[in-house]
């Protein structure tokens, strides 16, 4: 590894690494103020950057953002496990929070027939179907793929909604 020392941003970042603590300790960083600093550095050592003409405003801006973004993340998690728990309703002791036999049962009997109707829609229309909807694949790169016109993978994909939709109805009636 080449002992060259740091220049540019990282030398601003390193000559000035009180001072944007103390800022990053003022906006309500807190414990993570190391880090999101750290996390400056790596930044601005790994990005291609160009010249700065206020380099310690540019600093104490992207320190500023990095800081806000994990303030935000952080807040995303907290609120989706809160959803969750709530969703998922309290654990009780000595009861487990796996399905119950019964459930376990009836979704793998449901993911069966999933399987069957679009199997039974024929191997381009589920082929089509799983891409999209679990790969995530763009109808446009599937058609692509299959060597067929995108007006053909939209129109099996409307097949397959409709069918899968005939199967939940028929579930639901049961």
């Amino acid at each position: 590894m080449d002992d060259v020392p740091p220049s540019g941003l990282q030398a601003v970042i390193l000559a000035n690494r009180e001072k944007l603590l103390r800022f990053l300790i003022a906006r309500g960083a807190g414990d993570a103020a190391e880090d999101v600093l750290q996390d400056l550095y790596v930044r601005v050592a790994t990005a291609d950057a160009g010249p700065v003409a206020q380099p310690l405003s540019y600093l104490y801006r992207a320190a500023n953002n990095l800081m806000v973004d994990r303030f935000r993340s952080r807040r995303q998690t907290e609120r989706r496990e809160q959803d969750w728990s709530e969703a998922a309703g309290p654990t009780q002791p000595d009861r487990s929070d796996a399905p119950s036999p019964d459930r376990s049962l009836v979704a793998r009997e449901t993911l069966a027939g999933v399987q069957a109707v679009l199997d039974g829609l024929g191997v381009r229309t589920a082929t089509i179907f799983r891409r999209h909807r679990i790969d995530g694949v763009q109808q446009r790169d599937i058609a692509r793929e299959l060597g067929v016109s995108l007006s053909t993978v939209e129109a099996d994909l409307r097949r397959a909604y409709r069918a899968l939709l005939d199967y939940r109805r028929s579930i639901d009636e049961v």
